[in-house]
């Protein structure tokens, strides 16, 4: 049998109505993903962005597989059986706890993200294998301390924990709060942790990324920063790099079959231990 874990909210305040007039970085990217959780207005965007960059849907899928690859290595190979995941987005295939607890059930997972459809759909998210325990936190990753107290609810942070960053720090332009954010939430974490990291990019293909961008923009929907690869490496300064370093996320400890190595895409990713 499997069980369920409480829903946290960070703070007191209500939660926000769902807004489907505008669309939403998660709706969209579970379009790109096959998803059915999003709205008309998602659905119109994902398809204006796919024909300035018809790129876009093939990020998408590369950043979840890395994710299932980079949680299989961490739980397979490095040993680690707690993880922080913030910015999830919404359920899919292949979610962080069902990935880490087929390597083992003991795993601990803890979920954040600031999305309102997000804690709707938590109940789908938070089934966890009875040996294990997940759990849903309703916060922001500009408010450290909030996912950090609450996270330590279900994760024991005195042990190596795995930090999730996938598309998230994008949102924050700011580059200078963007590291402090990271650097702090890793110096809660006991030795050993790993940050997991990946965020868009306009190297690639840096016309039909700007085009993208510039769409988001003028349309005054979710803006995010694209950031270059020597920008991303910042983020895991202080940290030991897993091979093969920062590289594009189709690229990142993938098998290339029979047609070769997998061509890059616009989002860059990495794997970093903390000494």
């Amino acid at each position: 049998m499997r069980h369920k874990r409480r829903i946290c909210v960070a703070d007191e305040t209500p939660l926000p109505r769902i807004d489907i007039t505008r669309p939403h970085q998660a709706r969209v990217w579970n379009y790109w993903l096959g998803g059915k959780d999003n709205y008309p207005v998602d659905r119109e965007l994902a398809e204006q962005l796919r024909q300035v960059y018809p790129g876009m849907e093939d990020i998408a899928r590369h950043t979840r597989a890395f994710l299932g690859r980079a949680v299989r290595y961490l739980a397979e190979e490095a040993g680690i059986r707690q993880f922080l995941d913030i910015g999830t987005g919404l359920p899919t295939v292949d979610n962080t706890h069902e990935v880490a607890q087929r390597v083992d059930p003991t795993c601990r997972i803890v979920y954040v993200d600031n999305d309102p459809l997000v804690l709707v759909h938590a109940q789908a998210l938070l089934t966890s294998h009875p040996l294990g325990a997940c759990d849903y936190i309703e916060a922001d990753v500009r408010d450290p301390g909030a996912v950090l107290d609450f996270a330590a609810k279900t994760l024991d942070l005195t042990r190596p924990t795995a930090l999730i960053l996938l598309g998230v720090m994008g949102t924050v332009f700011d580059d200078d709060q963007a590291y402090a954010l990271v650097e702090g939430l890793l110096d809660a974490l006991a030795p050993g942790s790993h940050l997991v990291f990946e965020d868009g990019t306009k190297t690639v293909n840096p016309d039909a990324a700007a085009e993208a961008e510039r769409l988001r923009d003028e349309g005054k929907v979710y803006s995010y920063r694209l950031r270059t690869p020597e920008e991303i490496s910042r983020f895991f300064d202080g940290l030991e790099l897993v091979e093969p370093g920062v590289v594009s996320v189709s690229r990142w400890r993938v098998e290339a079959g029979v047609f070769g190595v997998p061509d890059e895409v616009d989002a860059f990713c990495g794997v970093g231990r903390k000494p």
